[in-house]
Order: structure tokens, then sequence, then C-alpha cells
């Protein structure tokens, strides 16, 4: 029987991003030259994100986004798309760096605060109803960057203290945007939103913990003040909406900035919130092991995490089957599902896999879940 949206989140997964093909790049790229119109871009971007629908729906998934081919980066629909006033540097602190298999680095991107955070109306209204139009037979899902990335990655620094003498003032305003903007994608028939909240699985790796103590923050109160956040803004949220939680730790051009398992936040990450459930990134070791699963409560739901978008290799389906008979024992199998551990391309640069290693790792999760729980979707039909 085939998976509805009640079913939600479905037992075969994706994260929500796709790799962007040439055209669109070129055509992104001509309209920051002022080579194209912003309608000419919308264009191209509605024909590849038609295309990219079709591959979801072909690959066989029961989710569908639009590629998340309308932004440069995964955290613009909810930054400088929604707020004027949120501006973008670099920093050369190395404890915020991303890091590769090779080891190289790479800089982090650092958001800076320079007024209010003003919600002025929805941002992600238009491009909701273009997905929904294109008749998939899916279930859209909407994909955010989490609320407490500006904090995050900017600390109190980077936000205008003119602005915002009082930070309870600053998460005021981010909750308030938040929870109109869900209402909004709610009137529109949004059912399904997924927020990319990648700060709460990074307070495992020490250099990350450095980092932040050294701007004068401490993870344990920030995984406090953070789940605070992500609860009133879930619980803001219409009752008919489904909301699950993404965690990852960097996914920047086959890189990452953060090691660690999940252990430490576990407690409160899976028993405070009111989210039902989770895309767990566990394709590597650097994520930990499985026993923090013991914390999560008997009805919620986690999605495993373990088709990796940095790697070029294939993951092997027994290598697959066994890890995830692994987290069984730790919590049961009927609560579960599988995805890849993060998008397939998160900004315009990609993970550095091709589009047939993309298209190969999807094959295999959808392939997965039809073997592991009798999972079905509408290419079943």
């Amino acid at each position: 029987m085939m998976e509805t949206k009640s079913d939600l989140p479905f037992r075969a997964e994706h994260i929500g991003s796709f790799i962007r093909p040439s055209n669109l790049l070129a055509a992104r790229a001509d309209y920051e030259l002022q080579k194209i119109s912003a309608a000419d871009l919308r264009k191209i971007e509605d024909k590849e994100i038609e295309k990219v629908v079709k591959l979801q729906i072909k690959l066989g998934f029961s989710a569908v986004t639009d590629g998340e081919f309308r932004r440069s980066a995964y955290s613009d629909s909810f930054t400088t798309d929604v707020f004027n006033s949120v501006t973008f540097g670099s920093t050369d602190d190395e404890n915020w760096s991303y890091s590769n298999a090779a080891g190289k680095k790479s800089e982090a991107r650092v958001p800076r605060v320079v007024n209010r955070l003003i919600w002025e109306g929805p941002t992600n209204i238009e491009n909701f109803n273009f997905l929904s139009s294109l008749k998939h037979g899916g279930v859209p899902k909407v994909t955010l960057p989490g609320p407490c990335y500006i904090h995050f990655r900017a600390g109190r620094d980077n936000i205008d203290r003119e602005v915002y003498r009082d930070l309870d003032l600053f998460w005021q305003d981010i909750v308030n945007a938040y929870v109109s903007e869900l209402e909004a994608l709610s009137k529109a028939g949004c059912c399904y939103v997924q927020l990319d909240e990648t700060s709460i699985a990074k307070f495992g790796d020490p250099k990350i913990r450095l980092a932040l103590s050294e701007r004068g923050d401490h993870w344990k109160d920030l995984l406090l003040l953070y789940t605070d956040v992500i609860n009133e803004i879930v619980v803001g949220a219409p009752d008919e909406m489904h909301i699950g939680l993404h965690l990852c730790r960097g996914n920047k051009a086959g890189s990452w900035q953060a090691d660690g398992g999940y252990e430490d936040v576990s407690r409160l990450l899976f028993q405070k919130l009111a989210v039902q459930f989770y895309f767990l990134e566990y394709d590597t070791p650097r994520a930990g092991g499985f026993q923090a699963l013991c914390d999560v409560p008997k009805n919620n739901k986690i999605i495993l995490g373990l088709i990796s978008t940095k790697s070029n290799s294939i993951e092997k389906r027994d290598e697959v089957l066994r890890r995830i008979e692994e987290a069984a024992t730790f919590i049961s199998i009927d609560n579960l599902g599988l995805s890849p551990q993060c998008g397939f391309s998160g900004d315009l640069i990609g993970t550095g896999i091709t589009f047939d290693q993309q298209c190969a790792k999807a094959a295999l999760i959808v392939d997965i879940a039809k073997e592991v729980w009798g999972y079905s979707s509408i290419s079943d039909i």
C-alpha cells in the first residue's frame, strides 16, 4: 500500500537539495552579472525544478522538493531572502573552518545582523505553490534552515548591540518570523516542513566548544537556549503541519565542520523538543554510534542518514542493512527510516559526487526501504 502524508516522514527520504544542472549554474552566474533578468532566471529555474521533481518520483520518493534550485546555499531561504538586515562575511578562525578527507580547510560563512529581524511577509509561498502545481502526486516538502543558525554562526559580536541591546528581543524576532512563515505555508496547503538545524549536532566537537567558549558562550547553555527556541516555534506552528528536524555537521563541497556523536545532546534533543521525527547524520564514525537513540521516545521516528552525499563510492547494500539492524538494537525498527546524511548539494558548488552517483545512492535508499519496511511510493503504481 502506498504511503500517504499521514505516514510522514516516509521510510525512504531525501534531505532536500539535488545537484544543480550546469545550465542553471550558468543562468545564475549571468543573473549576478546582470546579463539576464530575475524573470529570465526564474523561467530557467522552473524548467529545471520540473525535471528534478520528475527525477524524485522516478527514483521512488514520496516526498518531493524543488531541489533547493532557487538558493545559493541551504540557509538562504530564511536568512538573506527573509531578512534584509542580515549580511554575510567569513572568518579565518580555524575552529569554525570546514575540513575534507584530505585535511584541506576552507573558511566558514559568518552572518552579521545589522538591523531588526523583521518578517515582512512570506518568502516561500510562491515557490511552494509552483512545486505543488506540478501535479507530481508526491507530498511537497519545504526545507528551511533552523532558527539557531544565525546566532550559532554569528555570536554576540556580529549581532548589532545598538539594535539588540537585549538578545531576548533578537530571539523573539526569530520566533515570530518562523511562526509567521509556517502559518503562511500552512494556509497555502503545506503540511510538511524540514528544519535544517545544523548547530546542535556540532556541540560534541571540542574545537566547536572552544570556539564558542572563546567568544563567551558555553555549549551547554546554548543547548538549553536553542531547544527552547525550537520548541517555541514548533508549538506555535499550525497543528496540521508535520515538522521534522535535520541535524548534520556540515556538507560543504565534500567537507564538514565538526565531529562528535549525539550522546551529549540526546536527552534534551529527543525528550525536550516537541518535534516528532528527526533526520540524523550517521554516514561516518564522525557522527558517533547509535547509543543515543535510547533516549528517543517510543512514538518518535528517526530517519537514519546512512548514505553519504560527500563520498563518491556507492554504499554496499549489506553494510547499510547491517547498520540498520545495529540501530534497531537501541530503538524499534518500526521507528526508523533511511535517507542520505544531508542534501546532495547544499550550495551551488555541490559535494563532489556526480549526477549518476547521486541517482545510484537515491535508488539504493528506496530499494532498501522497500526491503526492510515494505515501503512503496507513487512510482510503484
